[in-house]
């Protein structure tokens, strides 16, 4: 049956040394073990952001089988959910598929026991121009995911999705229907985007959703002219942030209570009402 559930999200600022990466992941995690969290899940990108031609080295397949041996960057996290019996949310893998030039940015749910529950390639790929010279094209070097995920937690559904998907309400009405209490937004949002729409789109999928939205993310100066805004998040159904890291290194924490999110479903039952307008 649902819980209540302490879940955490992680911020930190990755830099193209995966040593260190993992490190500081490492630290954080056991932070918010510490805090008595069950659930806890990192950013995008979180074990690389650089330059993509150093990041063609440190691509990893996934596992097929929930318990197949996989590379040292995966085994390192699987490693950190045993350790700590978490469930732990790897926010944006990069998942080598023997291409090239692309890989997948893969959300991965791991079991406390190590277990891949579930997997999750990013659909929205992030190809912008921004009016403060930021020029990201995602698609160049990343494979866009087709699949809706949902995966089981000690609170509930979960679903799952990354980053420029907030953009796209599509995906999270499409994600309730499968029965998602509350979703992730693992990101590395850009500082210019961030502050001018990272707060609203998160809230508003917490709004319409009526859902918990947990978004950890990535903060400063990653590498070169990469800055991101962080702010990691907690969302709760009703649109309230119960729990935010406002600038540095760390962990919020919060609890999940899959009652309240029945309760205000129940008392203003917009998912209820909606029509197809086709």
């Amino acid at each position: 049956m649902p819980k209540n559930t302490r879940v955490a999200v992680v911020q930190f600022c990755a830099t193209p040394d995966v040593a260190e990466n993992l490190r500081i992941t490492g630290e954080l995690v056991r932070e918010a073990h510490a805090r008595d969290a069950e659930v806890v899940m990192l950013p995008e990108a979180f074990a690389f952001l650089g330059p993509e031609k150093e990041k063609r080295k440190i691509l990893e397949r996934l596992p097929i089988d929930p318990y197949e041996k996989g590379g040292p960057i995966f085994e390192q996290c699987r490693e950190l959910a045993c350790r700590y019996g978490v469930h732990l949310v790897l926010g944006g893998f990069h998942e080598d598929v023997d291409d090239p030039d692309k890989c997948f940015n893969t959300c991965v749910h791991l079991a406390p026991d190590g277990a891949i529950a579930a997997r999750y390639r990013k659909i929205h790929l992030f190809d912008v121009q921004l009016s403060d010279g930021t020029q990201l094209n995602e698609s160049a070097r990343t494979f866009a995911g087709e699949d809706i995920v949902t995966t089981e937690m000690p609170f509930g559904v979960l679903g799952l999705s990354v980053c420029y998907d907030v953009r796209f309400p599509y995906l999270y009405q499409s994600l309730v229907d499968r029965g998602a209490i509350a979703v992730t937004v693992p990101s590395a949002f850009t500082k210019t985007t961030g502050a001018a729409h990272w707060h609203v789109l998160l809230r508003a999928r917490a709004i319409e959703c009526q859902s918990y939205v947990l978004a950890p993310a990535q903060h400063g100066n990653n590498w070169r002219k990469r800055f991101c805004y962080g702010h990691s998040l907690i969302i709760d159904p009703w649109g309230e942030i119960i729990a935010e890291c406002h600038e540095g290194d760390g962990v919020a924490v919060a609890e999940i209570d899959p009652v309240f999110v029945n309760k205000v479903r129940a008392e203003l039952p917009s998912l209820c009402h909606r029509r197809s307008l086709e």
